[in-house]
């Protein structure tokens, strides 16, 4: 099965099985590089999709909290190459694996190579926020000769034009943001978020996952309604900063 196909098969079990596909959002070596990969496997125990952050100076799309977790990842040395290479290591975490990142460290690292090392690592796709659809052929071409995902993201300010375009371009899963903003926004999702999701939904055959404001299990149930998976992120990394336990967080989202 190819790395793409790994994520959205599990969200699609976990559909199956009669519950929401759960993808939580970890920054890299937060808060504690020498834990990230035990963090990882603990996670994925009670996850069916992982997203991880690549540490990055310019979050733009990010809250203060993980644009604090960035920080002190930084400070403390994490970069794309040392992720993989810790994925590398640790083998199979349990769970389809994917990065977040900005741009520029893909330019960086060289998108062939990125590619390749990212199947040894055992990653299956990206999700890249500042690069535009009509932006990423390169990146697309060498993700997709290594049958990695390049995840594409759609708003509530998206037309529906060029939804239907993203929707066809995307990997894995199309990441539907809930709310106009930010990360770690709003606890209350818009009355609209529903129809929104549905609207997704009926344009595309690979799983819709509802990320930006997910804090409670009631929103989890009421999105897992319309939407095959959610995203957990600002929420889980302020779990991690106040140590507290964050599969117990996990598992209460799901109850």
């Amino acid at each position: 099965m190819q790395p793409h196909a790994r994520i959205s098969a599990a969200l699609n079990a976990a559909v199956a099985a009669g519950r929401v596909g759960l993808v939580p959002y970890v920054t890299a070596g937060y808060p504690d590089r020498n834990t990230f990969v035990d963090t990882l496997k603990k996670i994925a125990a009670v996850a069916d999709v992982i997203e991880v952050g690549v540490p990055f100076s310019d979050p733009m799309a990010d809250g203060v909290t993980i644009q604090r977790s960035s920080r002190i990842a930084l400070e403390q040395g994490v970069s794309l190459r040392w992720i993989l290479a810790e994925l590398a290591r640790a083998g199979t975490v349990g769970a389809p694996v994917v990065l977040m990142s900005y741009l520029n460290p893909l330019l960086v690292y060289g998108y062939e190579a990125l590619a390749t090392d990212c199947v040894k690592a055992g990653v299956c796709g990206f999700i890249v926020p500042d690069l535009p659809l009509e932006e990423g052929e390169d990146f697309r071409a060498a993700l997709d000769a290594q049958g990695l995902a390049l995840i594409q993201l759609v708003t509530p300010a998206t037309p529906d034009d060029r939804m239907a375009r993203l929707c066809a371009a995307s990997k894995g899963f199309v990441y539907a943001v809930t709310i106009r903003g930010i990360t770690g926004g709003t606890s209350e999702l818009p009355a609209a978020v529903p129809a929104y999701l549905d609207r997704i939904k009926a344009q595309v055959e690979i799983p819709v996952c509802a990320g930006f404001g997910v804090r409670r299990s009631e929103q989890v149930r009421d999105l897992g309604r319309h939407a095959d998976g959610v995203i957990v992120g600002s929420a889980l990394v302020e779990q991690l900063e106040a140590g507290n336990d964050p599969v117990e967080f996990l598992k209460l989202l799901r109850s």
